[in-house]
């Protein structure tokens, strides 16, 4: 059982450097960086927090396949992987698809284009030559010059049941978004369908205290219009800092093998520490 902390992509960028160090000198296992359009780069931010860290493993919380020539990304990430090996997750997912339109990039298969890019970035990290012609993606005889002699896993950020059911047929791991609560999970792993190495990670926001309330309910809103719930379906670690620790306890009892918490509010850090203290 894993807990991470995500850099929260409302956080200016020039606070990853500090925040990092700070994490990394605690017992957190994993730092979540984002890439959102318009925030900021995930791949660039996930160097950055490893080139500052020497413990934390980093994960990329998601790279949109629509936006990623997959060849380009298995470059990046196989790079990350040798000069920081066993320190990097790689998520890959959808893309929001409203993101996607307005940058052009919106594909015509959805489905096929995010398993045939992890199919083949997954190859390309572990060495293989790959040739594939699919629906959405086209490599000719493609290979890394220089691949990772222990390849990142690499994980698939979706929501829906096909995409989940994607999700265990070609990556190592998932990753579901914030919202999702204990008694969703089970059924979320019976949908993956994957075997027991099957990495899953659920983000969830968390709040400890009563400050920030109009913060909270902003976020609680936006994430529930993007999962199509209703806003007191969202799940969340909140309360006192025991009240948010049962919350992510809860998350590992169900199946999860990691939760990466999204503080909300002010003091991140703090409200990180407090949670560290009931856990």
């Amino acid at each position: 059982m894993r807990l991470g902390v995500m850099f929260d992509r409302g956080l200016p960028p020039e606070q990853l450097v500090p925040f990092a160090r700070a994490l990394d000198e605690t017992s957190v296992d994993d730092l979540w960086v984002v890439e959102d359009l318009g925030w900021t780069g995930g791949l660039t931010s996930a160097a950055t927090a490893l080139a500052v860290t020497s413990r934390l493993r980093v994960g990329l919380g998601i790279a949109p396949a629509p936006l990623r020539n997959p060849a380009l990304l298995a470059m990046e990430l196989g790079n990350l992987a040798r000069m920081h090996p066993g320190r990097l997750a790689a998520g890959i997912g959808h893309g929001v698809l409203d993101w996607m339109r307005q940058v052009g990039a919106a594909p015509a298969s959805p489905l096929a284009l995010l398993e045939e890019t992890i199919t083949a970035v997954t190859a390309l990290l572990r060495g293989e030559t790959v040739t594939l012609h699919g629906k959405e993606v086209h490599l000719d005889g493609v290979s890394l010059v220089h691949p990772p002699a222990e390849p990142p896993p690499v994980l698939a950020g979706v929501k829906r049941p096909r995409s989940l059911a994607l999700s265990g047929r070609v990556a190592q791991g998932t990753i579901v978004p914030e919202g999702v609560g204990p008694d969703q999970v089970p059924g979320i792993i019976e949908t993956i369908g994957a075997g027991r190495e099957h990495e899953l990670v659920v983000f969830t926001f968390l709040r400890v205290g009563s400050g920030s309330a109009e913060a909270v309910r902003e976020a609680v809103a936006g994430q529930a219009g993007f999962l199509g719930v209703p806003p007191e379906d969202v799940a969340m670690a909140s309360g006192t800092a025991e009240e948010a620790a049962a919350q992510v306890k809860s998350l590992w009892a169900a199946g999860a093998t990691s939760v990466a918490v999204r503080p909300i509010g002010a003091d991140p850090l703090g409200q990180v520490h407090a949670l560290l203290s009931a856990l």
